[in-house]
């Protein structure tokens, strides 16, 4: 291949300034929607160890699939081959919660939209996506209230500790460790006036401490 040949090339690929700022559009698009859906799942995040990693993987997820779609929609070469590139690749990172993975999916298809300058449906599924997932959450959350209590304490405060507990509706004894006089033990609770259930349990002679942690399951 000579200069020429070289030169002829990259003259092929190169595209008017219409479709240069198509590009950019999209791409811009691109980064304001991986931002929107970043907000959602940090607005509606119930869990124990929030990761700004996992959100900055959802706006880079919209912002890379953006112009590989862009690229492979007009040529049926490229899609096949993009398609026998996906095939072997294995994504070996262990998804904690699962409702990160429909975040995952969200961001991907907002992305295959953008790429294919479907703007319409690209706010449709933004805006109703979104909305559902913090109807949902608000929902489950208002519904559940979970918690769970860890109770350190003495033998003589125990029965009255459990006696408290046991009034309350939903309550299950996960974990309980007896060393040295002390007991430590674990309640998944729903409860609805926190603050209430933990005065009552520190007015007990005995209790050393009393602690409520908000609870989403994982691992029941």
């Amino acid at each position: 291949m000579n200069s020429n040949d070289v030169l002829n090339l990259f003259a092929s690929q190169t595209v008017g300034p219409d479709s240069w700022l198509k590009v950019l559009f999209c791409i811009v698009m691109a980064f304001g929607v991986g931002l929107a859906i970043a907000f959602v799942y940090r607005y509606n995040y119930r869990g124990v160890m929030y990761s700004p990693n996992f959100t900055l993987t959802l706006v880079l997820m919209t912002l890379i699939t953006t112009p590989v779609v862009l690229c492979i929609k007009e040529s049926i070469q490229l899609s096949m081959g993009m398609v026998g590139a996906l095939s072997i690749v294995r994504f070996r990172t262990a998804v904690k919660d699962p409702l990160d993975t429909a975040y995952m999916f969200w961001a991907l298809t907002m992305g295959i939209l953008l790429g294919a300058e479907q703007f319409f449906l690209t706010a449709l599924a933004l805006v109703g996506v979104g909305g559902l997932i913090t109807l949902l959450t608000k929902m489950q959350q208002k519904k559940h209230n979970s918690y769970l209590l860890v109770l350190r304490m003495n033998d003589a405060a125990e029965r009255q500790a459990a006696q408290i507990v046991g009034g309350i509706r939903f309550q299950r004894l996960r974990t309980k460790t007896v060393s040295q006089g002390y007991i430590e033990a674990t309640y998944e609770v729903r409860v609805d006036k926190t603050d209430a259930l933990l005065k009552r349990l520190n007015d007990i002679a005995g209790v050393q401490d009393a602690t409520l942690v908000a609870y989403t399951g994982e691992g029941a």
